[in-house]
């Protein structure tokens, strides 16, 4: 007769363990200690096995029964139904390791150990640069992933989104750094490929707007602005050109300004979107020098719609190659262009680990989003008057530079003249 429920309850111990049976080998095992375990008798290959189906009130007859035919069912196909429960926990096991060093060797968490040995030899500013883009940009879009699992499609999603909100520089270098760390992660063993070198940003990122107006380079900068300072010609234009150098906006954006635009006492300049080539409000941080030299201005322009009227007709703005001829008589024809300090600034400033993507805001590239470039005109706001800041003292410092290499050639001249005039 198979076992009732009452009959497994009123089980009680004994001097020694007894059995129930139930049925087709399936019994109730009671304990001298009082433990009721279930338990199934069969035969294997010859061999008499007693397989555990758990342990009574946890394991009810009614689930005993079906474990029981589940592992009946397995006998009957020809497999040992210990050996298969070992093998599916040994799986599961497996499975379980598996995904506990799926999330050891997350990306995010091998992008972090990547940083604490790259970041060992490097500028504090640079090592912080390079983590906030992979805290703002990598990790939100496959940080948690096994490494192992991101694929060039995720790169490239990424990629993507990131050139939409118009920092395509930030993009490629979220490339760059994403290949740096497979790499690190490769020749530790714990990546087995590099999804990132499967393709090159220009492979899917829109080309880059070239803007092929000469300019000078670096080396180049602090005699630039010392002929920039000793400039003989009109003021405003002398003027013009150390605000354009300043600011970097575009020769247009410049000539064109008008004072309502102007707030000096929170140094701060709102171009509105209709003066601007992409369409879109533009504002420029003002350095401490750009509002020195505007409240000058304002002096002797503040009477005029513009900031920099034209020479014969103050009711229109400067000539828009002013500034141009102007370097052309400095020497510069041909070497510079008004336009030239954009480009400039934008090397000097990437070469001293500012973010790619405030450099590129501040230069009010276009966005392949408009609707975002539309809402990010004060996006890094803050971040950005600390650049316009850092760059304004930048050529100060270079002015300097060129005053005492001047100097320094004028001493050596005088000398030389002083030698070769003695008897």
């Amino acid at each position: 007769m198979a076992l009732t429920t009452k009959q497994v309850d009123n089980a009680k111990p004994q001097g020694k363990p007894y059995k129930l049976a139930d049925s087709a080998g399936l019994c109730l095992l009671v304990s001298r200690s009082g433990a009721k375990l279930w338990r199934w008798r069969y035969h294997f290959e010859g061999k008499e096995k007693m397989m555990a189906l758990g342990q009574y009130p946890i394991v009810s007859l009614a689930e005993a029964r079906e474990r029981h035919f589940a592992a009946r069912k397995i006998l009957a196909a020809g497999t040992d139904p210990m050996a298969e429960r070992k093998a599916v926990a040994e799986a599961k096991r497996r499975e379980s390791e598996a995904r506990q060093r799926e999330i050891e060797n997350s990306f995010e968490k091998v992008a972090r150990k990547w940083w604490d040995w790259w970041a060992a030899d490097k500028s504090p500013r640079h090592a912080d640069s390079v983590l906030r883009r992979l805290e703002a940009d990598v990790f939100p879009a496959f940080g948690s992933r096994f490494i192992d699992a991101v694929t060039p499609a995720d790169i490239r999603e990424l990629m993507l989104a990131i050139e939409g909100r118009g920092a395509r520089d930030v993009a490629k270098r979220a490339h760059e750094i994403a290949g740096q760390i497979f790499r690190y992660a490769i020749a530790r063993g714990i990546a087995s490929r590099n999804p990132a070198a499967d393709f090159k940003p220009r492979d899917i990122l829109a080309a880059a707007r070239e803007e092929n107006f000469a300019h000078i380079d670096a080396k180049g900068l602090p005699t630039l602005l010392v002929k920039m300072q000793a400039y003989d010609g009109d003021a405003l234009t002398r003027l013009a050109m150390r605000v354009l150098a300043y600011t970097f906006v575009r020769t247009s954006e410049l000539i064109e300004a008008e004072w309502p635009e102007f707030d000096l006492d929170n140094a701060r300049w709102d171009i509105p979107a209709e003066r601007m080539k992409m369409g879109t409000r533009h504002i420029v941080p003002l350095s401490r020098q750009s509002v020195e030299i505007l409240r000058a201005l304002h002096l002797l322009t503040g009477s005029c719609r513009f900031v920099f009227p034209g020479t014969y007709d103050k009711k229109r703005p400067m000539s828009k190659n002013t500034i141009l001829f102007a370097l052309y008589r400095m020497g510069y024809k041909g070497r510079m262009t008004g336009h030239g300090f954009r480009g400039l600034a934008s090397t000097i400033l990437h070469e001293n680990d500012f973010a790619g993507e405030h450099i590129e805001l501040q230069l009010a590239h276009q966005m392949r989003n408009k609707v975002a470039a539309a809402y990010n005109h004060a996006k890094y706001l803050n971040q950005r008057a600390a650049m316009m800041q850092w760059w304004a003292d930048y050529l100060d410092a270079q002015l300097a530079k060129g005053k005492e290499r001047q100097s320094s050639a004028e001493g050596k001249g005088a000398a030389i003249s002083g030698l070769s005039s003695r008897p």
